[in-house]
């Protein structure tokens, strides 16, 4: 590849994490190979080459969470580490010859449509062009990292680790350590960590609904009836699908089923945990399902260590040795840990996005990110996401959703092909419709309560979740409306 090289392809695709991977896979099963991967960093995987912290796994079960155009049946556990899914990752990159049109460490800086040609023009930040007919970004919501804005923070003298930046070569053995942040990654992290380090002290700003997690390992007979009996495999992935799906109704709010699952889960957290301090520390304040559920079987066992202390005092300010709360207490350490999640409601940000009329994205989504279905919006021709806004889920595998998502964008494509169109744009009465629709039915969920939850931005507008079930979207995605579009023919 020459310096400040230019090409051109029919469909650029933003990230080689499993959304961009999976359609560049889907799109070749179409018949559709002129595609191209832009990926930042020098591997695939996306979060999960990133997000390498001891304990890290997925809270969705194996045989879940693979493609089911790409299934995975040897999985080792029943919910997969980190490791074993970028070993899938990596070899369904291999298996269908994806690394012949990725190209590693190339940021996406600028992409901008040109009205006349119907074309994207694409720049990355080490200077190189690339024109599409199609942009899809596959970056989804959990790729930059967070970190808390603490007085002094940058002052600290000792070593900083980010969850989603983890620093293999670290010895922590003999280290005062400082975890700061309490959702997902520091539920995982936590434990392993808890058994090298000389102490650790827990800041978090609230308590999350922790359930035990029903992983065992899957036997050699199991691992060979998935393998060798296919029909197996897909019945219990449908199994899998129906058992989270018919908890849908506990994310609404005031329902007899989620008032029921917050008594199972605080009768647990009862009898693991007999320190009135620490029990307080446990239960959440906020109805279950406001803030992502979350699955351990050792985290309440860890705080009962003796080299463990939890504190929900207000971080005022980090000092070069140290972390200070409002009560005036001065916790020295030498090591600080930020499991403080993502950036999750600036999509795709830093990338500028420019479409029509200089129509800038990141001017568009400064009140809260929004997009038809989580897919297009108006304004941004021939521009598709995978993992966009709304589009998470609190009960089921992100994997169903960027599934249907792959189908209706490749529907999409080959409609214009087929009908000689170059371009597809969202109406804008189309687009206000849909978010007013969207926010109204999510004013209804468990999600609207005061709980702080990454699903929020700044000021509170729920920019993560879709307010249905999966059923609605397998719906809504089967198969593209395009009178809510204006097309361009050639």
């Amino acid at each position: 590849m020459s310096e400040n090289q230019a090409d051109t392809t029919q469909i650029a695709i933003i990230g080689a994490g499993l959304a961009g991977l999976g359609i560049a896979i889907q799109l070749q099963n179409a018949g559709i190979d002129d595609w191209i991967i832009l990926e930042k960093k020098d591997g695939i995987g996306g979060t999960w080459r990133d997000n390498s912290y001891p304990g890290s796994g997925c809270d969705v079960p194996s045989m879940f969470y693979s493609f089911s155009f790409e299934p995975k049946t040897d999985w080792t556990q029943k919910f997969p580490g980190q490791a074993e899914i970028l070993e899938y990752v990596n070899a369904c990159a291999e298996k269908h010859d994806l690394h012949r049109n990725i190209r590693l460490n190339k940021e996406l800086e600028k992409a901008t449509f040109d009205e006349e040609s119907a074309t994207w023009n694409i720049t990355t930040t080490d200077g190189d062009t690339l024109t599409s007919q199609f942009l899809i970004s596959g970056v989804g919501q959990l790729n930059r990292p967070s970190y808390p804005n603490i007085k002094g923070r940058d002052t600290f003298q000792g070593k900083t680790i980010h969850t989603a930046r983890w620093d293999h070569d670290y010895d922590l053995n003999d280290k005062t350590v400082a975890v700061i942040g309490n959702g997902g990654s520091a539920i995982q992290m936590i434990p392993p960590v808890a058994l090298e380090v000389k102490h650790m002290t827990i800041f978090q700003r609230s308590a999350n609904w922790v359930f035990p997690k029903p992983d065992r390992p899957f036997s050699d007979r199991e691992r060979a009836i998935f393998t060798k009996v296919p029909f197996v495999n897909k019945v219990y992935r449908a199994f899998l699908w129906f058992m989270f799906e018919i908890r849908w109704p506990m994310f609404q709010k005031n329902t007899k089923l989620g008032r029921k699952a917050q008594a199972q889960a605080e009768q647990d957290i009862r009898s693991k945990i007999s320190d009135p301090k620490l029990l307080e520390a446990c239960i959440p304040d906020y109805p279950i399902g406001c803030k992502r559920i979350l699955i351990s079987n050792e985290y309440y066992d860890t705080l009962h260590q003796d080299n463990v202390d939890v504190t929900m005092d207000h971080i005022t300010e980090i000092t070069p040795d140290s972390v200070i709360t409002e009560d005036g207490t001065e916790t020295k350490v030498d090591t600080i840990l930020y499991a403080t999640g993502f950036q999750t409601s600036d999509f795709l940000a830093p990338m500028n996005i420019i479409g029509t009329k200089e129509k800038r994205l990141d001017e568009t989504w400064k009140n809260g990110a929004e997009a038809y279905l989580g897919i297009t919006l108006d304004g941004f021709p021939n521009f598709f996401m995978l993992y966009g806004p709304n589009t998470n889920l609190g009960h089921n595998s992100i994997i169903l959703m960027l599934e249907l998502q792959m189908r209706y964008i490749i529907n999409c494509i080959k409609i214009l092909n087929r009908d000689n169109l170059k371009s597809m744009q969202l109406r804008p009465d189309i687009m206000r419709e849909y978010s007013v629709e969207v926010q109204d039915s999510l004013t209804h969920s468990v999600w609207d309560a005061s709980c702080g939850s990454w699903y929020k931005n700044e000021d509170g507008k729920i920019v993560n979740n879709w307010p249905y079930s999966t059923v609605q979207y397998w719906w809504r995605t089967l198969y593209p409306d395009f009178a809510v579009f204006d097309t361009q023919a050639r």
